[in-house]
């Protein structure tokens, strides 16, 4: 009997492995992070081999570290980074381009070119999404108008496209598949939700070879098998979902109304909607969460994305250096009772929900000579807050229902602090799962159903374990108060794009 499920989480910043048990239980975890490319002002890029690299050797390290054999191990779950683009040439494998990463706003004046030739209505019913460079077909357009070659290469069947998942899965095979999971392609803006097939009209609007595409397959599900060589054994790849869907899994939102947020580099906040997509006309998302066994067998979702989370928190550590450590920002946020005015809209890739604005930019207000590091800390674990709260009261309006809590994971969740913050922001109660690191959780529990380590979703659901709930403490004026005074400071930064 295998013990173990290994699940490969490669996220915006960093690869990670980390290996669990059957009952969910972390027995190894292997991080590393890699470059952050910005070629231009709002340009965000990837080296897709140096994803594959620092991901293949986190896997050796966590297998290390638990002294465990890949004999051992049961299956191979991934999750990742979502919208993020890799073109590749078939035949030499190699990408032709960095990976263009979802947070790249490189594309927004095309999308504004296809939104005033009314292609945005068109879009969004097919696709659940809204037409935005945040997802992954312009990018991909982009890579094709702009690469020396290649549109040619790829009107002769010459190129691959996929997002991280596909990529990986086709290096983890030694080039032997070209795959992706429901949950992934429904990110594109070029999957059609209703039909779970590839879009032959947006194809052709965006003039997108169809033999550039990968094939779609259920997020549970045996997907296929590692080059022997990898790992000294194959091992099947029995789950494959997006970053926010596997964190969705992970927390054992099984049923319709079941709602989490994930505080990641973004922030991402997601309800199960059941077995029918929900297609609201505001700025939330439909999305596929996942499916099992059989692409038809379909678990939707709402969502709505923050751009800009634990990247805040980045951000303080390597761009302004005011704290060594993402660990420190709770400490100095808490050497103050307030942020003392000060207010931080980190727009540093625009904004999404509820306002989808490409061209917002950070901005920091309400700085005096009483300023110090810990009002600036202060205020940037507020503003994670702040952009939660916008995103649950837009999915409230929408789907008629009063939150009576919220489920959180991802890395920021550990900071205390800010839950007792976000708690007071939304004036629910937070939920923290003892494990946070539900995405890769997720991802493992999707390859233990497909390899038969787990025999229901009862079962998976019968090892989750809370660790903390925060209530609130603030009063509803002292709530809304604070929320008026974050949509003043957002509107500045949606001035400065204007001007």
């Amino acid at each position: 009997m295998k013990k173990y499920i290994m699940s490969l989480d490669q996220g915006t910043t960093s690869s990670r492995c980390i290996i669990f048990d059957k009952s969910g239980r972390i027995v190894s975890m292997a991080q590393k992070e890699f470059s952050q490319i910005f070629p231009r002002e709002g340009w965000v890029e990837h080296d897709p081999m140096e994803i594959w690299a620092t991901q293949i050797s986190v896997a050796v390290e966590a297998m290390r570290m638990a002294s465990i054999d890949a004999r051992d191990i049961g299956g191979i779950g991934i999750t990742n980074q979502r919208e993020t683009t890799v073109v590749w040439n078939k035949k030499t494998g190699k990408p032709i381009y960095n990976a263009i990463v979802w947070q790249c706003r490189r594309t927004a004046q095309m999308c504004e070119s296809m939104k005033a030739r009314g292609y945005d209505v068109l879009i969004r019913e097919k696709t659940g999404l809204l037409l935005d460079p945040y997802f992954s077909a312009t990018k991909l357009l982009w890579i094709l108008e702009n690469v020396d070659g290649a549109r040619e290469m790829a009107e002769n069947g010459e190129l691959a496209f996929g997002t991280i998942d596909s990529w990986l899965m086709y290096k983890l095979s030694g080039g032997m598949c070209h795959l992706t999971d429901v949950s992934n392609a429904s990110r594109t803006m070029l999957f059609n939700i209703h039909t779970r097939r590839w879009d032959d009209d947006i194809l052709d609007i965006l003039n997108i070879p169809r033999s550039m595409l990968p094939t779609v397959c259920p997020s549970s599900s045996i997907f296929t098998y590692t080059d022997a060589e990898i790992f000294g054994t194959s091992l099947p790849i029995g789950g494959v979902a997006g970053d926010q869907q596997a964190a969705l899994f992970g927390q054992c939102c099984f049923d319709k109304g079941d709602t989490k947020n994930t505080y990641g580099t973004g922030a991402f906040l997601l309800m199960n909607t059941g077995g029918k997509p929900y297609t609201p006309g505001c700025g939330l998302v439909s999305t596929i969460g996942w499916a099992i066994g059989d692409i038809d067998n379909i678990t939707y979702a709402l969502e709505g994305s923050v751009f800009t989370c634990g990247a805040a928190i980045q951000w303080l550590r390597d761009g302004l250096k005011i704290i060594d450590s993402a660990a420190e920002s709770e400490y100095y946020a808490s050497k103050v009772p307030d942020s003392g005015g000060v207010m931080v809209v980190p727009a540093f890739s625009g904004l999404g929900a509820p306002w989808w604005d490409p061209y917002a930019r950070g901005t920091i207000i309400g700085i005096t000579r009483a300023t110090t590091r810990g009002h600036i800390v202060r205020a940037t674990l507020e503003s994670l807050a702040f952009q939660t709260a916008d995103v649950v009261a837009l999915m409230e309006r929408a789907v008629s229902v009063k939150i009576g809590s919220l489920r959180v994971d991802g890395g920021a969740s550990a900071n205390r602090l800010l839950m007792s913050i976000q708690a007071d922001t939304l004036g629910v109660p937070i939920e923290r799962p003892e494990c946070v690191e539900t995405t890769a959780l997720g991802a493992a529990y999707l390859a233990g159903l497909a390899v038969g380590m787990y025999s229901s979703l009862n079962e998976i659901r019968s090892n989750t374990v809370n660790d903390k709930r925060f209530e609130p403490k603030s009063n509803e004026s002292q709530r809304k108060a604070a929320i008026e005074k974050w949509h003043k400071a957002v509107s500045r930064a949606m001035e400065w794009a204007e001007e």
